[in-house]
């Protein structure tokens, strides 16, 4: 990147320029990888389920994305914007040639296709450059180019966010004239409010599926829709809608700024984090669509830090390649769907470039981030979420008491990005199929009667049962409940009915108090840990009066302590099973369950300002069977703490 410019910057020293240069970058990273048609884009590394046909069709997309915003930010102007639709015009005429030795997969068969994901983002990209690429290709090529993407009429795709990439790419067939059905584009809008929580929030799909599908899917294709059918026949319904969508982008950002930390960082939750700063994407969808809550400079700071955050942890690689990783290759946080190529789904966060130099999106100074604010808790009832941001030392938290990825039972759906109590922007969960079996980090579990070792084989947390999340006077109250279950030697998931666990996370400056509600036979055992935190380099422990903890070089620790309740604690270590280090540690605590209904309450902390081996002073907490009683210092009053959800065998 070029030097950084702290004028209109001061937080990142990031310009419109720096995205350029960065864009343009990943563009010749992905070059070097290119067919000699340019139909096919090659990135190494390990094969997606799809094959490598298809995954060369990916790297094609999703880098044109990149480069249809960087053509239409340069007004189709300019050596480096005619460089760009050169290659790609040549890749589009191969690429659809169904007699090419490199013609991409056709969408055909009954079953959905990765080609349909790829067609979304060409017929994006198509259209945002369409008076400078599509309308200048040869007719003959347009017809075939046509003909593929209308592999797609007549098709069924996945019940989840795949349905906007039918609604988006049989729109543009209909604007070019091209084979579409009307029930079908409306389908996946259609679908979309089935899917809607409320306050700018989706689930993907039935499940309760709720991560970064909201940043970088939901908001970005139904607003492009209304866009792509302005002027054709569904211009009326696309104007109401847009409506819609913009006021529920709006309600979305008032929430997601939040989840931004200060150096930039997301919060480590959900799938497809191979795609990084494409969670940038809504900061620019509202300055596009004139529906950001947020003033410009500070929707920039947002984006711009997402982009920096990536860049300062080696991002892209020495090759100028992204790869299947956070900060680096790290295939244990993959899908089996994802590609070589598909981090290039981060294509999306350009899509800024879409707005002219002269928006305030860009020239406004940049502005702090809440979390640069101060200490913060911010509630998404509709999600069951509480995000905790804290100043000092720029992290941000995400305590997680409504997505699970669950429509049922089924172990397939059983994901550590999804099943945890807390996630942050500093951390990651120990995603390795021994230490996700182990499930050390992140909840509380009950293990098999008598074995309260760490490495112990622990129960799983069920579908979650939200019941509140609620924030007053700076203190953060969320809580759910699930029936845990186990998987048989064929794989079966099974609930363990005999058990219920009720989890209250209270989010209050620092620190988070779990409070434990545990109905289970006798003899199991209960354990609860922390933050897994990694790091390449040595780890230091503490075991203080109090805590359980561990530090890393960087000053962030780790740490957890019994309130009441547990008996033991220790630190469990595992190697290869993080996305942020080599080596992970988790403090937890255990105790043996005396059987009936007991009350475990813990502290756990993330903190990277200077570890404080003491409970706060002040800090008060009564326990009465079922009915915890905590008092907070400096705050009014005291929070009382009751079981609500049902008893074992109701539902």
């Amino acid at each position: 990147m070029r030097l950084s410019d702290s004028a209109i910057s001061p937080f990142t020293g990031l310009t419109r320029e720096h995205w350029e240069d960065y864009g343009d970058g990943l563009l010749e990273g992905a070059h070097a990888c290119a067919s000699a048609s340019y139909a096919q884009v090659n990135i190494p590394g390990r094969h997606s389920l799809a094959g490598p046909a298809s995954d060369g069709l990916e790297g094609y997309a999703r880098t044109f994305l990149l480069a249809a915003f960087r053509i239409a930010g340069d007004g189709g102007q300019g050596p480096r914007a005619a460089q760009l639709i050169d290659r790609y015009a040549a890749g589009l005429a191969a690429g659809s040639d169904r007699t090419h030795a490199e013609a991409w997969p056709r969408i055909d068969g009954d079953r959905p296709s990765q080609p349909m994901v790829e067609a979304a983002s060409i017929a994006l990209g198509l259209h945002v450059t369409r008076a400078w690429l599509w309308e200048r290709l040869d007719p003959g090529v347009q017809e075939r180019v046509v003909d593929w993407l209308a592999g797609f009429v007549g098709r069924e795709t996945w019940p989840n966010n795949w349905v906007l990439f039918q609604t988006v790419v049989e729109e543009f067939l209909a604007s070019v004239g091209g084979p579409h059905r009307e029930a079908e584009i409306l389908r996946g809008l259609d679908a979309m409010e089935k899917w809607y929580l409320g306050n700018g929030w989706y689930t993907d799909g039935a499940d309760r599926r709720i991560d970064y599908y909201n940043a970088w899917a939901f908001h970005l294709y139904p607003l492009f829709w209304t866009d792509i059918a302005d002027g054709g026949a569904r211009s009326d319904r696309a104007a109401e809608l847009r409506n819609t969508y913009r006021e529920r982008l709006r309600s979305f950002l008032a929430d997601y700024v939040h989840l931004v930390a200060a150096d930039g960082a997301p919060v480590h939750q959900g799938r497809s984090l191979i795609y990084r700063f494409a969670a940038a994407v809504p900061f620019w969808t509202g300055a596009m669509f004139d529906c950001s809550p947020l003033s410009p400079g500070l929707a920039r700071r947002a984006a711009s830090g997402m982009l920096l955050h990536f860049a300062r942890n080696s991002v892209p690689d020495r090759h100028g390649l992204l790869t299947l990783g956070w900060h680096r290759e790290f295939l244990p946080m993959t899908q089996e769907y994802s590609g070589p190529a598909s981090p290039y789904w981060a294509s999306k966060a350009f899509c800024g470039l879409l707005l002219p130099k002269s928006h305030p999106v860009w020239t406004a100074p940049e502005e702090p981030l809440p979390v640069e604010l101060g200490d913060g808790v911010t509630a998404i009832p509709s999600v069951g979420w509480l995000v905790q941001g804290t100043r000092d030392d720029g992290i941000v938290r995400l305590h997680n008491h409504g997505s699970d990825r669950q429509g049922g039972l089924e172990p397939e759906y059983d994901d550590p990005h999804y099943a945890k109590l807390s996630y942050s922007s500093r951390t990651a969960p120990q995603t390795s199929a021994e230490s996700w079996n182990r499930n050390v980090d992140g909840q509380l579990v009950l293990l098999d009667p008598d074995a309260s070792r760490a490495d112990a084989r622990a129960l799983r947390r069920g579908r979650i049962h939200p019941l509140l999340a609620t924030q007053q006077q700076g203190v953060g109250h969320a809580a759910s409940w699930h029936t845990p279950f186990r998987h048989s030697v064929t794989g079966a998931a099974l609930p363990v009915t005999e058990c219920r666990i009720e989890t209250h996370t209270i989010a209050w400056s620092r620190y988070e108090i779990r409070v434990h509600f545990v109905t289970a036979p006798a003899g199991w055992g209960v354990r609860d840990g922390g933050y897994s935190l990694a790091s390449d380099s040595a780890h230091t422990p503490y075991d203080t009066r109090h805590w359980h903890a561990v530090r890393r070089d960087d000053g962030t620790a780790s740490a957890i302590a019994s309130l009441w309740g547990f008996e033991h604690g220790g630190l469990h270590r595992e190697s290869g099973a993080d996305a942020m280090g080599r080596d992970s540690v988790v403090p937890y605590l255990t105790a043996h369950h005396a059987g009936g209904a007991r009350t475990y309450v813990s502290c756990v902390l993330l903190d990277a300002d200077g570890f404080d081996p003491e409970i706060p002073a002040g800090a008060g907490l009564a326990v009465h069977d079922e009915r915890v009683t905590l008092t907070l210092p400096g705050l009014q009053g005291s929070t009382v703490i009751t079981r609500l959800g049902p008893e074992v065998g109701e539902s």
